[in-house]
């Protein structure tokens, strides 16, 4: 129900439930993007094993190029709307071009040939690209809708991040499903259509955002570059060209993985430039406890992303997935963890808080300790619950191993973030943000290889192979869960929550 209150964003705006219409606006165009993203990417392995006949091991170094590609892909994205296009042009833009990519996919999802192949580059290239634009902005467009002191902006990003999940939960249903007992091109044809819909809404609805996140500079965004055409059109011109990047990046997984190897290591070396250069002791140690968990970061998402890879093609090989007398698609399971985040993570926030108001809540850094472990857990449960050679694994097991995993991901992810902006001074809010990605980019290369050495040079692993991986994995994780937690209360110390920033 809509009611009319004072400076919601500016006077007399109308609201629902307490909100700015545009979060709802929000809500619908980023549970649209994630539709299609999860949509596509619940097939992707199974496309390049089954389709292209690609090997294990080369399907999952193409997955994991492309991954960490899309989570770079932000930082650029984010620095043209900032400086030029202005979040709403950003998403809209995104939008449109992500649509394109996954109706490329959709288009050629029968050609298997060397074409079909390029095109089917092209359109994981032009996702890249549209995600881009779209990931950064429509995230910053939320916290724009509110005044900096209004207590709403918290309980907002929640709903936000409930949209999320909710297109998480929704895509691998209903696009693996379409993929894998209909055709490849309906599962990807489905996702284009989710994302469609959110460009209309989001093109249709532009007064819910009540002029929020506009261009900086509207007469300059429209100037003409050497009198042939405006900023605005260079700027989406040569984004484009960027496709063609991301077209040859995806295919040269070692270049990728050179690229983000240097920057990480240019970024821990700014970081301790930083430190020990330019600040006094507390803020020295707050960027060494900063970089303590920027270097867990990749740990945990290297292991945790084989849901779209090797634990992808471990359900659909050697578990038992009748479930009330259907055969369920591999791919829908990849929507479990995204319906266990909306189930756990009200409890989750309720259980900090109890524990909490006990003086019993574990530190940020304990909290990354338990997460690195839950997510190895996870691979132990699964192998402890795989029986004799021949025997499929009971589906259970898939179930436990993602609740383990999830719990991990909501002791790490919600807080992670919020450990950057309280760690870093004022001026590094916005490069700690990246450097917070390029660490999930580069544990999105490494689930790519932990993927790989699962899987056969020649094709497909034998499950044995797998479980020796995961039963490695598993315990060491939890050897490093564990040294983490150790490590808590040092890092706790050197983070000074207790004295003003």
């Amino acid at each position: 129900m809509a009611t009319s209150v004072s400076n919601p964003g500016e006077v007399g705006a109308k609201t629902w439930l307490g909100h700015p219409r545009g979060l709802f606006l929000l809500f619908f165009v980023e549970m649209w993007e994630r539709f299609s993203f999860y949509g596509m990417r619940a097939l992707l392995i199974f496309y390049l094993t089954q389709h292209f006949l690609f090997s294990d091991r080369d399907a999952s170094y193409a997955y994991g190029a492309y991954m960490s590609l899309i989570y770079i892909s932000p930082l650029m994205g984010g620095y043209l709307a900032d400086r030029y296009l202005g979040q709403r042009k950003a998403v809209l833009f995104g939008g449109i071009v992500i649509a394109i990519g996954h109706i490329i996919l959709g288009v050629e999802g029968d050609n298997a040939g060397d074409m079909g192949l390029g095109l089917f580059w092209l359109g994981l290239a032009t996702v890249i690209t549209g995600t881009g634009f779209l990931k950064s902005s429509a995230s910053a467009l939320v916290g724009q809708l509110y005044p900096r002191d209004d207590m709403r902006r918290d309980p907002a990003y929640t709903i936000f991040y409930m949209g999320i999940n909710l297109g998480a939960t929704i895509g691998p249903v209903i696009c693996g499903y379409l993929g894998q007992a209909w055709g490849w091109h309906w599962g990807f044809g489905s996702a284009s259509v989710g994302m469609i819909a959110g460009v209309i809404g989001f093109a249709l609805s532009k007064p819910l955002l009540q002029g929020r996140g506009e261009p900086s500079d509207p007469a300059r965004l429209a100037e003409r570059v050497g009198g042939i055409i405006s900023r605005e059109w260079l700027v989406y011109l040569s984004s484009l060209v960027s496709i063609v990047l991301c077209w040859v990046l995806i295919q040269q997984h070692v270049i990728v993985g050179w690229m983000l190897a240097l920057a990480s290591v240019g970024a821990v070396l700014y970081i301790l430039w930083e430190a020990f250069g330019r600040m006094e002791r507390i803020g020295r140690d707050r960027m060494l406890a900063a970089l303590f968990l920027l270097v867990i970061n990749p740990i945990f998402w290297g292991l945790y992303e084989q849901t779209g890879s090797s634990l992808s093609l471990f359900t659909d090989r050697y578990t038992n997935r009748h479930i009330l007398g259907f055969n369920v698609p591999a791919s829908m399971f990849q929507s479990v963890n995204a319906a266990y985040i909306l189930m756990f993570g009200p409890v989750m926030a309720g259980l900090w808080i109890l524990l909490a108001k006990r003086g019993w809540e574990p530190s940020t850094p304990a909290k990354f300790g338990i997460a690195i472990a839950l997510v190895g857990a996870g691979f132990l449960v699964l192998v402890a619950g795989t029986g004799a050679p021949g025997t499929l694994t009971p589906v259970l097991f898939i179930f436990l191993l993602y609740l383990c995993h999830t719990i991990g991901e909501l002791c790490l992810s919600p807080v992670g973030l919020s450990a950057m902006s309280t760690l870093a001074p004022s001026r590094m809010i916005g490069l700690m943000m990246g450097i917070w990605f390029l660490a999930m980019a580069l544990g999105e290369y490494a689930a790519g290889l932990i993927a790989a050495a699962t899987g056969g040079e020649g094709g497909a692993a034998s499950r044995d192979q797998v479980l020796a991986v995961y039963g490695s994995i598993g315990w060491w994780s939890v050897g490093v869960g564990v040294v983490v937690m150790a490590l808590a209360p040092l890092v706790k110390r050197l983070m000074h929550a207790e004295e003003a920033k």
